[in-house]
């Protein structure tokens, strides 16, 4: 078949490259350039974040995962393996997403910084998304994906490259292209600091003073966050920079003096669900949708991806 991508973030590219892989033509349109869409500012370490259900993200989650740790042992560009450590206040268990991570752990007491008493030390795939997504560009350009440079306005805008299936994984606008009500913008604020040494990924999902991760790469750290569900402004505050600041230095001690970069702000593409589905009701040929991800994009883009795949080659055969 013809398949036709609209969208070029992690969700678009991983769709396209399956589909490419599977046999299928692939044409990939967008209005963006890869460095300017809302994955390539994520923080993009692999740990399941607002997204649903939570029946179909876990299988998702782990395809991710195994594809991810495969290419980070490959050398792939921009994919590393991260030790990471989740703090808690309270005695965790077993999350749900330890089924996907090989060899969790209790964190040991030297291990916590003060005022913890709890934490869980782990591996998991660390992606740079500005090496990692133009990179996905590259290899589905070299497998014979055609990439156009175009802005969509209406869906059936995508009739004019006469696709046998089109795939629905432009992010934010995704929803409003398909009257979905149901999605909305996920606001995320994140620091950038100099990286002086830093190799453990450290996090706490209930700060007092908001969510609080560490995420150490090459030569930066990403400090975050906020999740500020149904706000559209993309604008830095001043404020939250200081407090991300404050509470990443509560959780890595050795943050306290970074040299700050910059601080960014992303809209993450939310939804109560991910719609994963395909349909008849649009357009004269089916529609894949793929959106929704919210701060979960890289945990489950190429579980998701595959999914599309499956949906795609049962529409063939049928």
């Amino acid at each position: 078949m013809h398949a036709v991508v609209l969208g070029a973030g992690m969700s678009g590219l991983a769709s396209a490259l399956l589909l490419r892989r599977a046999g299928h033509d692939v044409t990939v349109v967008s209005d963006k350039r890869v460095q300017a869409t809302t994955s390539h500012l994520a923080a993009a370490v692999w740990f399941p974040t607002a997204a649903g259900p939570p029946e179909k993200v876990g299988p998702w989650g782990n395809e991710t995962y195994s594809v991810l740790a495969g290419e980070a042992a490959d050398g792939h560009p921009g994919v590393t393996m991260l030790e990471s450590l989740t703090l808690y206040r309270e005695e965790p268990g077993e999350p749900d997403w330890a089924k996907s991570v090989r060899d969790v752990r209790p964190a040991r007491p030297e291990e916590l910084p003060p005022g913890y008493r709890h934490g869980l030390r782990f591996v998991v795939p660390l992606v740079e998304m500005p090496t990692y997504l133009p990179g996905l560009l590259r290899r589905a350009g070299s497998m014979g994906v055609n990439y156009v440079a175009e802005r969509v306005h209406r869906l059936d805008d995508l009739l004019s490259w006469r696709p046998d299936l089109v795939v629905n994984a432009a992010g934010m606008a995704a929803g409003p292209l398909v009257g979905d009500d149901n999605t909305y913008p996920v606001r995320g604020q994140i620091v950038r600091v100099r990286n002086s040494g830093l190799s453990i990924s450290v996090r706490d999902e209930k700060h007092p003073g908001g969510r609080a991760y560490v995420h150490p790469r090459s030569s930066d750290c990403i400090l975050g966050g906020t999740f500020d569900v149904g706000e559209w402004d993309d604008t830095p505050d001043p404020f939250e920079t200081k407090s991300i600041l404050d509470r990443c230095t509560d959780i890595v001690p050795a943050l306290a003096g970074a040299e700050v970069i910059e601080s960014v702000v992303g809209l993450r593409p939310g939804r109560p669900e991910v719609r994963l589905e395909i349909g008849t009701e649009l357009l004269p040929v089916p529609v894949i949708h793929n959106y929704g991800h919210g701060g979960s994009g890289i945990t489950i883009g190429w579980g998701c991806a595959a999914e599309v795949v499956r949906l795609a080659n049962k529409s063939s055969a049928s």
